[in-house]
């Protein structure tokens, strides 16, 4: 279910993909090479249509494959409710793979699930959305990339805690969005670690204070914000009607936005 208000809006891999990322954000932490360059898109191995959504249980690595959708995932429109290219059962870890476009609803995660090295070029509905019910479910995002974004990258719908680190996103409405309006609503918890976000954008992350949500933000690069528009943590109060949520203040509060001026750096 989408939520929260909606802004609108390759070089060429040396070696393998995995080698190129490890690269590109080792330089990133190092200051080996600037934020702006650092990112590296990766070339596709190969690409494939996707007509219907493929379930993936236990360990999927698609060897930087290209996925793009066709047929009833081929529209690239916005539509609410389409379906995703991938549906990871609780559990599954999926690895080096490149959703291309159309992108549908991207990846849907029903439990904890762990994504290396996935990269959106062009993201649909959303990216990825982590459906799990449990408050011990856990969502790994490390590596990878997402852009082109017209409202939100990574929904967070379900309960537990989502950690993203060593990721690059740009042009996008909101990185990631704990609902603001879901029929069932739970306490979320989101952790961000060594993220490069590039202009243009919105917000980093969305949370819902009455519902006890928290955002940690570590070691965020914002590259070419030159009027710090982008908003690192927005605070709403969420509902379970399907009303559009309130805004309810913005920045560091050492209880739902957790970081400080130092956690980020702007370039």
């Amino acid at each position: 279910m989408r939520s929260a208000t909606r802004p609108r809006h390759r070089r060429r891999v040396v070696g393998s993909a995995l080698a190129t990322f490890s690269l590109s954000f080792g330089m990133l932490m190092t200051g080996g090479a600037s934020p702006a360059s650092a990112a590296v898109w990766p070339t596709p191995n190969g690409s494939e249509p996707v007509a219907s959504t493929i379930s993936i249980s236990g360990t999927k690595d698609y060897g930087m494959k290209r996925l793009y959708g066709t047929g009833d995932l081929g529209s690239g429109g916005q539509d609410e409710n389409q379906g995703p290219i991938l549906r990871l059962a609780a559990g599954a870890v999926l690895k080096n793979v490149i959703i291309g476009s159309p992108a549908a609803d991207g990846i849907h995660c029903l439990g904890s699930c762990t994504l290396q090295n996935v990269w959106w070029e062009d993201v649909g509905e959303d990216a990825a959305t982590f459906r799990g019910t449990s408050s011990s479910s856990v969502y790994t995002v490390t590596g990878g990339g997402a852009k082109a974004a017209s409202d939100k990258v990574f929904q967070f719908n379900g309960a537990g805690t989502l950690n993203v680190s060593n990721f690059a996103v740009k042009d996008f409405g909101t990185f990631i969005r704990s609902c603001g309006n879901c029929k069932t609503q739970y306490k979320r918890t989101i952790n961000l670690n060594t993220v490069e976000v590039g202009w243009k954008g919105g917000r980093i992350v969305g949370i819902n204070t009455n519902y006890g949500d928290s955002a940690t933000l570590r070691n965020i690069t914002i590259v070419g914000d030159t009027d710090r528009k982008i908003v690192p943590c927005q605070k709403y109060i969420g509902n379970n009607t399907g009303a559009e949520p309130s805004t309810n203040g913005s920045g560091p509060d050492g209880t739902h936005c957790r970081y400080t001026a130092s956690d980020i750096t702007y370039k």
